[in-house]
């Protein structure tokens, strides 16, 4: 088991693991809305079938929300 960081929570893993294979785990909700980064750098959407996490890597799952007046 690995250990990562998704949303500053902890989580073991086991690798190889890709980016859309997180994705699934974690159960995120709208996932063709959902932007992603790893380490602080954003992941192009048609890199998330190719993208490989690794062991120590902090992932987070980001929603832009637009509104207001």
């Amino acid at each position: 088991m690995s250990k990562i960081k998704v949303n500053d929570e902890e989580q073991e893993v086991n690798l190889p693991l890709i980016l859309s294979g997180l994705i699934r785990l974690n159960n995120v909700i709208q996932p063709d809305m959902v932007s992603v980064q790893i380490n602080g750098e954003f992941i192009n959407r048609e890199d998330f079938d190719t993208t490989v996490i690794n062991d120590g890597d902090e992932v987070d799952f980001l929603y832009f929300m637009g509104g207001g007046k």
